[in-house]
């Protein structure tokens, strides 16, 4: 029996009009293959689209970290713009989009790989789609090569750390000193265990390395550039995934600010958008971890030339600023989470601010909050989408907003 694709799901697979899922699939296409539960895993392609194209990638058929290489870069573009458009829609919005901004191949400077010991030895790479089969990546298409360069140390953490029932959670980070490696759900410490991982660090030449939360060693401050400033963030933390996405929001955000010369930036995390915004304005940093927040005081009171930031540790889903404290700045950066700011934005609708510059990994809880800004008076000017997270489902943008 066949069927008929007729969209993507979120995370880039095929969707049937009966309901079926259909791995590396495009819209328009007609497929056979096995369902079962819900999903065809192995589809066989009957009449494929124009946009089809041949993966670049060699691992692309059995690695999950990329969903969407067998589509045309035009495709993957259109449809991730098309992603952020019925987002809109589906809250009853409209704005002109731009064209999507995206990285180029081999340039992602953070990523989560899996680590697993085997009888033979070890596997590091990401795991399979809908599964827990890692994958090896040698020839990965997606990784910077500094990133790819530190395999090798994330196979000699794997051989030390993993047990052989689950495998090594490994966040590696490029930093302008060196790999910053970050290892989770891996053995507990012991003297002998500091003693080889200190050895696998130098070994290595990592810049830092922490184990389950811990810093073992730190060879060499691991900082990422904020402007004219640079941060130590914390190991494991959050980071924009690019360096062309990064670049790419902090100038839209620029522009949706308008010159304004009393900012808050809110989710502010260790300064992506408050210290290059310090350039040019004072800036008030709000963050819901205070260890991202001394990164980002560090960072800059080591920047000669910035403009007063000051910084405060708040849960902003629990205690939003309220409009007597947004009375304080003349403009609002506001960078959720996934699941989006609710509670946040409606203080903003409530208040007298006159631009937000609102920057989202998720289209469709921006819509959302988008609608609340629009209610209380604001425009939506104009969106912006990056793709920072090439050949996957998933879609970034930043936003101006102004009354």
């Amino acid at each position: 029996m066949s069927h008929l694709v007729e969209r993507l799901s979120l995370k880039g697979e095929g969707l049937t009009g009966d309901g079926l899922t259909v791995a590396l699939a495009l819209p328009g296409e007609e497929v056979e293959g096995e369902a079962e539960g819900g999903r065809i895993a192995r589809p066989r392609i009957v009449t494929p689209v124009a946009d089809r194209v041949r993966p670049p990638c060699r691992h692309f058929a059995s690695c999950g970290g990329c969903a969407l290489q067998h589509g045309s870069d035009a495709f993957v573009a259109s449809w991730k713009t098309q992603v952020v458009e019925r987002a809109l829609a589906g809250q009853g919005l409209a704005a002109p989009v731009r064209p999507i901004l995206t990285s180029p191949p081999a340039s992602r400077r953070r990523a989560v790989l899996a680590g697993r010991r085997t009888k033979k030895g070890v596997l590091v790479g990401f795991h399979a789609r809908a599964s827990d089969v890692v994958t090896e990546i040698p020839d990965c298409r997606l990784l910077h090569p500094d990133l790819m360069a530190a395999l090798p140390a994330a196979a000699a953490a794997t051989l030390l750390g993993a047990s052989r029932k689950g495998a090594l959670a490994i966040t590696v980070t490029r930093s302008e000193d060196g790999v910053d490696m970050a290892v989770a759900e891996a053995k507990p410490l012991d003297t002998a265990l500091r003693i080889d991982l200190a050895a696998l660090a130098e070994t290595h030449d990592l810049a830092r390395l922490s184990w389950n939360g811990e810093q073992l060693a730190e060879r060499r401050p691991p900082r990422q550039a904020m402007g004219r400033a640079h941060v130590v963030p914390p190991a494991g933390a959050f980071l924009q995934a690019t360096e062309a996405g990064q670049a790419a929001l902090t100038e839209a955000v620029r522009e949706a600010l308008g010159g304004a010369r009393r900012v808050a930036d809110l989710f502010a995390g260790a300064g992506t958008f408050a210290l290059p915004l310090a350039e040019s304005a004072e800036v008030q940093a709000v963050e819901g971890s205070a260890a991202m927040l001394a990164a980002l005081d560090r960072g800059w009171r080591g920047a000669p030339g910035l403009k007063r930031v000051t910084t405060e540790a708040r849960d902003l889903f629990r205690r939003p600023l309220l409009p007597v404290e947004l009375a304080r700045v003349e403009a609002v950066v506001i960078d959720p989470p996934r699941a989006g700011a609710e509670a946040q934005c409606a203080e903003i609708a409530r208040s007298d601010l006159g631009r937000v510059a609102m920057v989202s990994c998720n289209p469709v809880t921006f819509a959302r909050d988008a609608k609340r800004l629009c209610s209380g008076g604001f425009r939506l000017d104009w969106v912006q989408p990056v793709d920072q997270f090439r050949w996957s489902g998933h879609v970034e943008l930043a936003a101006q907003f102004s009354r």
